[in-house]
């Protein structure tokens, strides 16, 4: 049986909320400390700024098999974890279910080939091929010039912010305090979980989070409008003429992204991320023309040095779940389990690649 212990979680992100609510029904005693959190505060961390795909294998670059690895591990994570807030909460997140990815020209498609080849050598992920006819089956109202794709039953996508909401109600629910606040600092007696995202170094100075750095992200959200044509039911992640762009479903309509630039702590939405999200998007389904532009945000994802997420014990009383990069929403299960593991004084094998000591 777990010893409860006090446990300040700092960050009420997906990450840290999801933290704080799992420490909190093993009967931990909880503080969730993130000024984010206070009545009317604007909503600027990467959590409500994300897609919310649950997508390892469309998202898999060369070189990042142990990404891979964590977020297929925290892939097959996900149901449960999702069945468990929706009965805390009463919240269903599941958006969307499958991704269909798919190529605009030749270069496009042979991607596609490269990236199933990649999948095959490394054992993860089921993917269809499809040709033209194929993609129309799947997704009737995409383009169509788009040449080929690939279908990957396994993934699918969440709704971030309801996500983000269902998390801070759930760990409140279960007994954690939350502070709309910032953290005060280590106090003796107390473990702290450090969960704040891009600003992690600047909360807690350490080899470990001197490796995390903000990478902006731009993103739009569109809303169907009556005479909009429906939007796909599943995400769309396509290559157009080497460049990416994802439409994830929502109830209400779509979101688009997203753009990718090493700009500091920069959060200003431009007019060439905009422009190049939306010419993008209409290659892909023509019919998003008719829908309304009703958010445009700009976000700054945690990365790290190898694209690896910090998960893991630093100290006896100091644990890191920080630097997720563009993958935080996809591993929160898997960051929940190792968290609650370090609190335990073991480890998550499955973790094993995050370990933050990597840096030391």
């Amino acid at each position: 049986m777990t010893t409860p212990q006090p446990i300040d979680v700092v960050g009420a992100g997906v990450i840290g909320a999801a933290v704080a609510w799992q420490a909190a029904r093993r009967g931990h005693q909880v503080r969730l400390y993130d000024p984010l959190l206070a009545h009317g505060a604007a909503q600027t961390g990467a959590s409500f700024v994300a897609g919310g795909m649950l997508a390892p294998y469309s998202e898999l670059v060369p070189g990042d098999e142990d990404l891979l690895a964590l977020g297929h591990a925290s892939l097959e994570l996900w149901p449960g974890f999702a069945a468990d807030l929706e009965e805390a909460t009463g919240t269903d997140v599941v958006t969307g279910r499958g991704t269909l990815v798919v190529g605009a020209d030749g270069a496009d498609v042979a991607e596609l080939g490269r990236l199933t080849e990649r999948l095959a050598a490394l054992g993860h992920g089921r993917a269809e091929h499809l040709d033209r006819a194929g993609v129309r089956e799947r997704a009737p109202m995409l383009a169509r010039g788009l040449r080929g794709g690939l279908w990957l039953s396994d993934e699918s996508a969440v709704g971030n912010r309801t996500l983000l909401s269902a998390l801070r109600r759930a760990a409140t629910e279960a007994g954690a305090e939350a502070i709309p606040a910032s953290w005060p600092g280590q106090t003796p007696g107390r473990t702290t979980v450090i969960a704040a995202g891009h600003a992690a170094g600047q909360v807690l100075p350490a080899p470990a989070t001197a490796r995390v750095r903000p990478v902006k992200g731009e993103i739009l959200r569109l809303r169907r409008r009556s005479s909009s044509p429906a939007p796909p039911a599943l995400t769309v992640r396509a290559h157009i003429h080497g460049r990416s762009v994802y439409l994830v479903p929502r109830p209400d309509g779509i979101v688009v992204g997203a753009t990718m630039y090493e700009h500091g702590e920069d959060r200003d939405v431009t007019v060439a991320g905009v422009r190049d999200l939306l010419a993008d998007a209409e290659t892909v389904f023509p019919g998003v023309t008719d829908y309304a532009l009703v958010d445009a945000a700009a976000g700054l994802r945690p990365m790290t040095d190898d694209n690896l997420p910090l998960i893991g014990a630093i100290d006896p009383r100091t644990v890191l779940a920080c630097g997720h990069g563009r993958g935080g929403v996809l591993l929160t299960p898997l960051t929940v389990a190792a968290v609650l593991a370090a609190l335990e004084g073991t480890s998550l094998p499955a973790a094993a690649p995050a370990d933050p000591r990597r840096f030391s």
